[in-house]
């Protein structure tokens, strides 16, 4: 799920961070910089791992910024299709399952295709329900899933749109850098608890 990236950069480190120590300097500014970002196709930016190298600062003409060329390792989300992961189910509607995990959500479940057969969407409870062996299983928000990686995502961020609607409010229209598309189709996918009460079952049988 996590991998670790060689980035090499220009690190610019503003006055008020003379103070630290160098190398805190630089690892701030570089969080500053590449936390929760999405860089193309390396993978969503989680937070700097180490520093590998580092120049000599100098300072910009009339800024007062010191800037250093550095090189150094970012830990980056980026899974692999194929790989199963755990989440929760953050919202749910005729299109499928959005999943949280905690750092980000874009993260979706196509549906009915990448649900198990017999799926229907709730309008009424906007909830995904599998019928297996004439009992309704729900796909309740909140609820820790687990699902495979399937295909990513992405996509080159352009100027934001900004439109307005019938009352005048703003209606920005932005599509996210990076998404994972997920399934839950095959056996022991889709809500955890499923496959633990079935495991507590079979044992309390073989008992």
């Amino acid at each position: 799920m996590f991998i670790l990236t060689t980035i090499q950069d220009l690190i610019q480190i503003a006055p008020q961070e003379f103070e630290k120590p160098s190398a805190q300097a630089i690892k701030d500014s570089v969080n500053t910089k590449y936390s929760n970002k999405v860089v193309q196709k390396v993978g969503l930016c989680i937070c700097m791992w180490d520093l590998l190298e580092a120049s000599e600062g100098l300072i910009g003409h009339g800024t007062g910024l010191v800037n250093v060329n550095v090189e150094f390792r970012m830990v980056v989300f980026r899974p692999f299709c194929g790989e199963i992961l755990q989440g929760k189910i953050k919202h749910s509607d005729e299109n499928g399952i959005t999943i949280d995990l905690d750092f980000t959500s874009e993260v979706f479940i196509p549906a009915p295709s990448h649900l198990p057969e017999n799926c229907r969407f709730d309008r009424a409870e906007d909830v995904w329900i599998w019928r297996s062996d004439d009992t309704d299983l729900f796909f309740d928000k909140g609820e820790p899933v687990r699902f495979r990686v399937e295909q990513e995502h992405f996509e080159d961020q352009k100027p934001t749109l900004i439109e307005k609607n019938e009352e005048g409010e703003e209606i920005r229209e932005k599509s996210s850098a990076y998404r994972i598309v997920g399934s839950m189709s095959l056996p022991g996918l889709g809500p955890t608890l499923w496959w633990e009460e079935g495991g507590e079952e079979e044992g309390e049988k073989g008992d």
